[in-house]
């Protein structure tokens, strides 16, 4: 009787002991921090896309990604009622990771064009800038896009700068990159002639002091950069646009932007 008395008791006690560890378990799953860091709060998350290596667009900064398009998803996301969740993605294939729901959308500066409409439906413009040549500081020789023909360009993979090089020079004279600023870079060591890229970028570059480079000529093209999400998928276009239309009439987009560029990109030219 006594046996069978204390085998009762210690069976109880682990029986006990293990509700109790799996009552435990259970909360602590149940108060795990959502994607993006936040806790959880039955919202929805905002993804948006970008290459993470496009300053001052995005890029990272003591191991965190930030940048003007970082915080352009932020304030929609919270417009939104969401939670923002930037992703990084090659630019090279941040299409085809939009298009296989990687993410839902992409806020990477993504130029307009009618090959990309084909791809992705856009929003309405969320800034605007231009095509633009730079060069090597004291360069006399390239005053504008005739003079490239034969000469050395650097620009980002997959972007519409590439088919500007294509068109103004041979194409094995052509350097692509990943980042914008590794190709600005590249200019006062001579390995390449100019690079195209935007010119908001490329200015700033200058004035912070990036190097000996300059701009040259007019712009190349005026653009007009949006946000993309997968073709067709117009209920998200029309989310974005109303809570892109409320951060500019609120004057959150001025402040972002005159935040990182010292004035607002959405002007036209």
């Amino acid at each position: 009787m006594k046996k069978a008395k204390w085998t009762g008791i210690l069976l109880s006690t682990v029986l006990m002991s293990s509700l109790l560890l799996a009552a435990c378990g259970s909360q602590e799953s149940g108060s795990a921090p959502a994607a993006g860091g936040q806790a959880d709060s039955g919202k929805k998350d905002f993804t948006y896309a970008m290459s993470g290596v496009y300053k001052p667009f995005s890029f990272k900064e003591n191991g965190n990604l930030t940048g003007f398009d970082v915080e352009i998803g932020q304030a929609l996301a919270e417009k939104m009622g969401m939670n923002a969740v930037p992703i990084t993605n090659p630019f090279e294939t941040i299409i085809q990771g939009l298009d296989s729901k990687k993410y839902d959308s992409i806020i990477g500066s993504l130029t307009v064009t009618e090959e990309r409409q084909k791809a992705v439906s856009f929003t309405n413009a969320y800034y605007r800038s231009g095509s633009q040549i730079f060069v090597q500081e004291g360069n006399t020789t390239i005053k504008s896009k005739e003079d490239l023909k034969g000469k050395k360009i650097g620009v980002v993979k997959a972007s519409n700068y590439l088919d500007w090089a294509k068109k103004l020079t041979d194409e094995d004279k052509i350097t692509t990159y990943d980042s914008d600023i590794t190709a600005l870079l590249d200019l006062p060591t001579g390995r390449l002639d100019a690079v195209i890229t935007d010119q908001v970028v490329g200015l700033r570059f200058i004035k912070e002091g990036g190097g000996k480079v300059m701009d040259v000529g007019e712009p190349l093209s005026f653009d007009e950069q949006a946000i993309a999400v997968r073709k067709g998928d117009q209920e998200s276009v029309d989310r974005i646009n109303k809570a892109l239309d409320e951060i500019i009439k609120d004057g959150t987009y001025e402040k972002i932007s005159q935040k990182w560029f010292g004035r607002n990109i959405l002007q036209k030219q």
